[in-house]
């Protein structure tokens, strides 16, 4: 009886070593992997194990405890709108949840005692999944285009690769500009200057020019980046293909 009780207490144990806290975007689920030895099973987790030959893989819903899921004498709660309510028996913080209409959540189980918060849950994981969209929306996925050229291009190749960067920039991405210079042409860099004064002015308001010309070694480079405007046109019409 008393070994049962022990491996009880040891498996419950490793079972809170194995939650985690709220996550930072509100609640998203994530699963994570834990190594336990054969034939311990994990007490109240969600866990689906898969047998090897010398330990399970147990697979484990990382989601903070809320309501009658929270199992301790006291916690200290924070009100709905982030007041500090001090420490209470948990009783008394799942009557407060229930009688607001609202639930009581874990939001830092490590702590001495944990720290619960009062909230409509689902409408938090559902903003919370509103703003994770947002910001992935907001991030940029600038890709940087090279195009080489040669101080004496011909007009007509000019005109082709000038309308290569164009395109690039439409569609949001920078563009850096290499002039390629060969024997003696190293001597004349005034040559390449001109050339990429003669694109930024041609480029206009398609792109602005994020990195002067500079010499770097054989070669000499610009960067140009899309104006804001065509910029966020770009990004529009990726959202727009997304959905």
């Amino acid at each position: 009886m008393g070994d049962s009780l022990a491996d009880g207490h040891r498996a419950r144990g490793r079972h809170a070593q194995a939650e985690a806290a709220l996550p930072p975007d509100g609640g998203s689920t994530e699963v994570v992997r834990v190594q336990v030895p054969r034939g311990v099973n994990l007490v109240g987790a969600a866990a689906v194990c898969a047998s090897s030959s010398r330990t399970q893989e147990a697979f484990i819903s990382v989601e903070p405890r809320i309501n009658e899921r929270i199992r301790v004498p006291e916690v200290r709660l924070v009100g709905p709108g982030g007041e500090q309510v001090g420490i209470v028996r948990i009783d008394d913080a799942l009557r407060l949840a229930e009688e607001s209409e609202l639930d009581l959540v874990e939001v830092a189980p490590m702590a001495k005692p944990p720290v619960c918060k009062l909230m409509d849950y689902g409408k938090f994981k559902y903003e919370a999944a509103l703003k994770a969209r947002e910001n992935r929306k907001n991030q940029s996925h600038t890709v940087i285009k090279e195009m080489k050229l040669r101080p004496k291009i011909d007009p007509h190749d000019y005109g082709t690769k000038k309308g290569h960067i164009e395109r690039f920039l439409k569609a949001g991405d920078k563009v850096k500009v290499t002039i390629m210079f060969r024997g003696r042409e190293q001597s004349r860099p005034e040559l390449g200057f001109r050339l990429l004064a003669k694109l930024a002015e041609d480029i206009g308001d398609l792109g602005v020019v994020e990195a002067a010309p500079k010499q770097d070694g054989r070669n000499m480079t610009m960067v140009i980046a899309p104006s804001r405007k065509k910029s966020t046109e770009a990004r529009s019409n990726n959202e727009a293909s997304e959905e």
